[in-house]
């Protein structure tokens, strides 16, 4: 019987962002009960329906707090980028709170039936590189614009999950190039960190400082304790205004969607692409890596459909989580592999809570200094903007072209209204075929989670 293979992380989803752990890190476990090959999760899974008292039974603290973790940390990093694009868009705080209803209720309804469904530990979020995006296109992208094409992406991506499509689709994307598109991305949230410094010292060096021990320490839960470290210091400066938190529900604000080519072509296709090699891709490695033999055309449609419900609230991509679904597929969440299902569902649950009591969530962040938030947002990204950057590095027969598409990207250009997101992946693919030959980086892959 083969050793059952433990996924370890240190961060979060969202994706939060942070570098998916080398290949598959095996612990081999001493033969006994709790103890699975792949192949019998997946006959466990596929097995009859099991006696209801039975599924209770299931029900662990372990796999109640490891859905709680995610969330923590999912809300911790890619939210604070989230929150940076709603100040971007200059939305009153009625409106991020719709976003956070939106993405919360979606990853939590996606989650909770697909851990259901499939008796294996699915964790949705919502995409944390397509959230950058964002910030490069507000303010002049419209919300309405954004809107159409939040639901263009997921018809794209609902299409490619009903078609089981996957592999073929990123076959025609080399691996630098997407990787040096998301580094692009993702490197000037890295920068800014480092910038704060220059207006709040104090609280940048102390949460750059405390990132580099949790993450030599407590890899898993650095985000978190950061953003712990990160409002200790600012409460103590006097940076904060929590007085003006209080408890308040979420109403939603539907939004009425519009098209553009500005919209599809800046937004809608970088964003499919983003969510295809930052989430569905390492995503579904986590699960298989943890001996979960799930199929990923239902985990996209199911993903996909509840991106089309959120999208009129705000609500961006959902779309399986990498890192924090690593929280959740492991031995901390149950030694029994066939009982992680519930931490999915609990991870689900927790999002619902949290999209409820949204409007109470964009108080405490903006109560919070802008300078933390930046810091936060980039030191949860270090590791996926590492990740990528190595995958432009190791792809040894079209380099140069991802080094053209990462610096296209990261210069933020804009041409003909559309931004560089698509600007970096258009030149990448067109240096690669003249410099490297219509074969180059054709044998499939992505860029690292997000």
């Amino acid at each position: 019987m083969r050793p059952e293979v433990q996924v370890r992380s240190g961060d979060a989803s969202a994706g939060t962002a942070a570098a998916l752990p080398p290949a598959a890190e095996r612990e081999a476990a001493p033969p006994s009960a709790s103890t699975f090959s792949a192949s019998s999760i997946t006959a466990s899974t596929t097995a009859a329906p099991r006696d209801p008292r039975r599924r209770l039974s299931d029900w662990s603290l372990p796999a109640v707090t490891a859905g709680l973790l995610a969330v923590l940390v999912s809300f911790a990093g890619p939210l604070a980028i989230f929150y940076q694009a709603a100040q971007a868009a200059h939305m009153p705080d009625a409106m991020f709170a719709s976003w956070v209803w939106g993405i919360s209720i979606g990853a939590g309804v996606a989650g909770i039936f697909l851990s259901w469904r499939l008796r294996t530990p699915v964790i949705t979020a919502w995409s944390a590189p397509g959230t950058a995006l964002l910030i490069t296109l507000f303010p002049q992208l419209s919300l309405n614009e954004a809107v159409g094409a939040y639901l263009t992406a997921a018809a794209i991506l609902l299409l490619i999950g009903l078609s089981g499509s996957l592999e073929r689709v990123m076959a025609h994307v080399p691996a630098g190039i997407a990787g040096g598109m998301m580094a692009g991305i993702l490197v000037p949230f890295g920068m800014n960190a480092f910038r704060s410094a220059g207006s709040l010292p104090v609280l940048a060096f102390g949460m750059i400082g405390a990132w580099l021990v949790f993450r030599r320490c407590l890899p898993r839960y650095s985000v978190v304790l950061v953003l712990a470290v990160g409002s200790a210091i600012a409460w103590a400066s006097g940076a904060t205004h929590f007085a003006a938190v209080r408890f308040e529900f979420v109403v939603p604000q539907l939004i009425v969607p519009a098209w553009s080519w500005a919209g599809t072509f800046g937004l809608a296709l970088p964003l499919v692409l983003v969510t295809l090699t930052g989430q569905y891709l390492p995503g579904m490695a986590v699960l298989k890596t943890a001996g979960y033999a799930t199929a990923a055309r239902p985990v996209i449609v199911a993903s996909s459909l509840a991106s089309l419900a959120v999208a009129f609230t705000g609500g961006i991509t959902i779309a399986i989580a990498a890192i924090t679904a690593a929280m959740c597929t492991g031995r901390d969440a149950h030694e029994d592999p066939r009982k992680r299902y519930v931490a999915g569902i609990a991870n689900g649950v927790f999002y619902l809570l949290a999209g409820l009591c949204g409007g109470s969530i964009v108080m405490l962040f903006a109560a919070l200094p802008r300078e933390l938030i930046v810091c936060l947002a980039g030191l949860a990204l270090l590791g996926a903007i590492a990740t990528n950057l190595a995958g432009v590095m190791a792809a040894d027969d079209h380099r140069d072209a991802s080094v053209i598409t990462f610096l296209a990207t990261a210069s933020g250009m804009s041409f003909l209204g559309l931004g560089s997101a698509f600007w970096g992946i258009a030149i990448g693919m067109l240096a690669c075929r003249i410099l490297h030959g219509p074969h180059a980086g054709r044998q499939g892959g992505g860029g690292g989670p997000v």
